[in-house]
């Protein structure tokens, strides 16, 4: 596993800042002032110390992908006081370090996976967060399930113990055509509105659901247009990969 140091001289307070600045510009031209997107940093190939750093310079929400570094950075997360979540697919035979080291899994997209997760967090005498990650873009090199199958999926991982839908999670369309982009995410925000709908009918316990995370460096702005309470940053903030 090659991962990589800290960029000299990389400033990641600054790094953060510029892109909360984005995500503010963002919510303003949306309507949305005030409404407190949240910035995840994604530190996906960066080294413990690295990963490390930027929760010291205020990059307290960490998305990691590979339950081989989580498994190497955890311990270096946990003690600068990162929030961990997993951000890519999830394995059920990775799902330990996962229970271990995050608070919330982003990418549940079968019952299997939540049905492991919900038995390891028994044992772990721990309570998890999960978010169902739905593939609006139809690629199929995309996880995810089906838009027509995500509210059923997130009913039957509601009920299981230990585990809390708290929304949804999606990889926007790999395009630069904003409407097609938009049109992405505005899907995942109807599924999470009829989540919160129905819940108040009473017919599915899905009241806390209504994170949509979704957006990342080239799109966050489409994202934030379309209801994203969370957007996910990886090298606007973890700066230039050194050259090998």
């Amino acid at each position: 596993m090659d991962l990589s140091p800290s960029p000299a001289g990389w400033d990641y307070a600054a790094a953060i800042a510029d892109v909360k600045a984005r995500v503010h510009i963002a919510e303003a031209a949306a309507g949305r002032a005030g409404s407190g997107v949240r910035l995840l940093v994604a530190t996906k190939t960066w080294d413990a110390e690295a990963a490390a750093a930027v929760v010291r310079a205020g990059g307290i929400l960490v998305g990691e992908s590979r339950m081989q570094e989580l498994d190497a950075k955890g311990e270096a997360l946990a003690a600068a006081g990162a929030h961990v979540h997993v951000i890519g697919q999830l394995q059920r035979n990775k799902a330990a370090t996962a229970v271990r080291f995050a608070e919330c899994v982003q990418t549940v997209d079968h019952a299997r996976l939540a049905e492991r997760l919900s038995r390891l967090c028994l044992e772990a005498e721990r309570e998890m967060d999960v978010m169902i990650q739905v593939n609006v873009s139809g690629e199929e090199s995309k996880a995810g399930v089906h838009p027509d199958e995500a509210l059923a999926i997130a009913s039957a991982v509601q009920a299981l113990p230990a585990l809390t839908v708290t929304g949804f999670m999606t990889i926007g369309l790999n395009s630069r055509d904003e409407d097609e982009v938009r049109a992405g995410y505005a899907r995942l925000r109807e599924i999470r509105d009829q989540a919160l709908i129905r819940s108040e009918r009473g017919s599915v316990g899905l009241g806390s659901a209504w994170h949509l995370s979704m957006g990342m460096s080239q799109d966050l702005e489409w994202a934030v247009a379309e209801g994203a309470t969370m957007v996910r940053v990886g090298t606007a903030i973890m700066g230039p990969r050194p050259a090998v």
